[in-house]
């Protein structure tokens, strides 16, 4: 059994992983991205960690799961619903320069590492896993995030990655003069929700109105994170 966006998330990933094959992106490996301190080498690992790191929570037992560095294990660990996890989220709204983004970037470099043909064969691997342990799971059921220290329901989880890969996929064509791609409705849909979301959380509601239908009153900013 499958939850609605089992099937969108697995069209994100391989619309991900056609840029991911782009030979403007291999050639421009260790040169700067979009992104500040990221490489575009890193930034592709780290767009690419979106399909990696589903794969490894889905097909996760409970005890591997625990024996993750993390300050819950899967039996105490909370089920929190979607906007809750961007609120608890040690990297939302902190400086490029703190602690958990210093390490998400060193982490990425240190993948990017190994090179673009590793990283496209990790994928690939990844996503044809993806769509047995995804049949195998009903989307209200609960994942253990281990880095984080709580659950989230498969749905939910899906969201978030997809979120990231909609988002870092025009990062990394943007850093190589690439089109950034096009995503289908059942994947842009509910990460264009749960973005407004949390724009929404973060600037209220009338900014948000104001963004998209009065420009004449539109605030300067209205970024989700």
């Amino acid at each position: 059994m499958t939850g609605p966006h089992a099937e969108a998330f697995l069209e994100a990933a391989r619309i991900m992983t056609g840029l991911l094959a782009q030979d403007t992106v291999t050639e421009a490996w260790e040169t700067p991205s979009a992104l500040p301190e990221m490489a575009v080498g890193a930034l592709a690992c780290h767009l690419g960690a979106q399909v990696l790191n589903t794969r490894r929570l889905l097909a996760a037992e409970p005890a591997d799961a625990a024996d993750t560095t993390g300050p819950a294990g899967p039996e105490e660990a909370e089920l929190i619903p979607l906007l809750e996890h961007y609120h608890r989220a040690a990297w939302v709204g902190s400086a490029p320069e703190a602690e958990v983004n210093v390490g998400i970037r060193a982490g990425a470099a240190e993948q990017a590492g190994h090179g673009p043909r590793a990283l496209r064969e990790d994928v690939d691997r990844a996503l044809a896993e993806l769509p047995a342990l995804l049949a195998a799971r009903d989307g209200s059921e609960p994942v253990l995030i281990p880095w984080q220290g709580w659950r989230l329901s498969v749905d939910d989880l899906l969201t978030t990655r997809m979120m990231e890969i909609v988002v870092h996929a025009d990062d990394l064509a943007c850093s190589v003069a690439l089109d950034t791609p096009h995503f289908p409705d059942p994947v842009i849909r509910p990460v264009l929700d749960l973005l407004g979301r949390l724009a929404m959380t973060k600037h209220g509601q009338a900014s948000v109105v104001r963004a998209l239908a009065r420009k004449e009153r539109a605030p300067g900013d209205i970024t989700a994170f």
